[in-house]
């Protein structure tokens, strides 16, 4: 379908945006706008009590706040598991002895190649935390029974945090 032409028309700091021509099954030619991303992980990090860590998070392109889980992007091709880590650690100062995978998304695949690994941590250990100078966050703890109970009722809507929470619970 991709007859070979691509064309980056913006690099940015997270994203860039490229032109791609493709061959439609009629034959003709279109042009489709494509966001490349390194893409992410976001974990569920869950305590002793089985209580979740959700921050409660301003976001500029949305202009409220929301609630979801650590996450971040992928950094200089490291595997999603270390972006995991890092990101558990600088945003919610946590470290964690066990972890598993709760699979990926694909938040936007109709323009965008942007794929989230999800894990689930656990035995963690309060280390201290590091965020980015322009994040703006609280952290808060919920018992996972009422943290998909918030996801089921619409009070959280962040995508990879709702699949991350049905994903944890179901897994058991």
């Amino acid at each position: 379908m991709l007859t070979g032409e691509r064309t980056t028309i913006y690099r940015g700091r997270i994203v860039d945006l490229g032109l791609e021509t493709i061959r439609r099954a009629n034959g003709e030619l279109s042009t489709v706008e494509i966001v490349r991303h390194p893409g992410g992980a976001g974990i569920v990090a869950l305590d002793q009590e089985h209580r979740v860590c959700l921050l409660r998070q301003y976001r500029l392109a949305i202009s409220r706040w929301i609630w979801e889980i650590p996450a971040g992007l992928m950094e200089n091709n490291e595997a999603p598991l270390t972006t995991a880590k890092r990101e558990l650690r600088e945003e919610a100062g946590l470290e964690a002895e066990r972890w598993r995978s709760l699979g990926s998304i694909l938040p936007a695949p109709g323009f965008c190649n942007e794929e989230i690994f999800l894990y689930e941590a656990q035995d963690i250990t309060f280390v201290g935390s590091s965020p980015d100078i322009d994040e703006q966050f609280e952290i808060h703890w919920k018992q996972l029974a009422e943290a998909i109970n918030m996801a089921s009722n619409g009070q959280i809507s962040d995508s990879k945090t709702i699949v991350a929470l049905f994903r944890a619970n179901q897994m058991g």
